[in-house]
């Protein structure tokens, strides 16, 4: 009889192991009970450390994930092989076209583009834009339209648009147009000229 009881408590305390690795295996890693027996000895903050450390790793994974879900791979690498010459702008003025290219550099940049000097021979796509201006009581609209041209001079792609916003001082045209408003359509005109090159617009 107290063989077979020995055995039933064997049994069960064999069960309530099981149950004790399934459940903490989730969180930490089954060596974690090794590095615990080891953590008298001086290693306590060893032991803490991967602890702290494995479950950190896991959500970067996902994030990482989801990131790049929106862009293939083939999609990147159409972007980074494109190095992108703007032509001077038709039509804007000085101050106008100002805020527009520097926020087309910083935009191409953290689309993963190369915009590169007019003097640079390695351009791979040509920006040539065309601009104006239309007041509508006290807003001004600037209408643009941007040609995309490969190295020969063959127009590839057009995009084109308008930006509308309150008129800024006095008077209309140019001078009424927001340092914003072209930085918009400088942050528009990168996003379509990626999405046109990810659709297959490199080729």
């Amino acid at each position: 009889m107290t063989t077979v009881s020995l055995l039933a408590a064997l049994a069960l305390g064999a069960c309530t192991n099981a149950k004790d690795v399934l459940e903490p295996s989730a969180i930490t890693p089954p060596a974690s009970s090794a590095q615990s027996s080891a953590a008298p000895q001086g290693t306590s903050t060893t032991a803490t450390t991967p602890t702290a450390t494995a479950p950190a790793p896991t959500p970067a994974p996902s994030a990482a994930a989801s990131s790049a879900t929106p862009r293939t791979p083939a999609q990147t690498a159409a972007l980074a092989k494109t190095r992108l010459q703007v032509a001077p702008i038709v039509g804007a003025s000085v101050d106008a076209a100002a805020p527009l290219t520097a926020e087309l550099q910083t935009r191409a940049k953290q689309r993963g583009l190369t915009l590169v000097g007019s003097t640079d021979q390695t351009a791979t796509h040509v920006l040539k834009g065309y601009f104006s201006t239309m007041s509508e009581g006290k807003d001004t609209t600037v209408i643009y339209v941007w040609d995309i041209y490969d190295p020969s001079g063959n127009r590839l792609h057009r995009i084109n648009g308008q930006q509308k916003a309150p008129a800024v001082g006095g008077g209309e045209g140019w001078p009424t147009v927001a340092p914003a408003t072209m930085q918009a359509i400088a942050d528009q005109t990168i996003d379509q000229f990626a999405a046109w090159l990810g659709s297959g617009g490199a080729g």
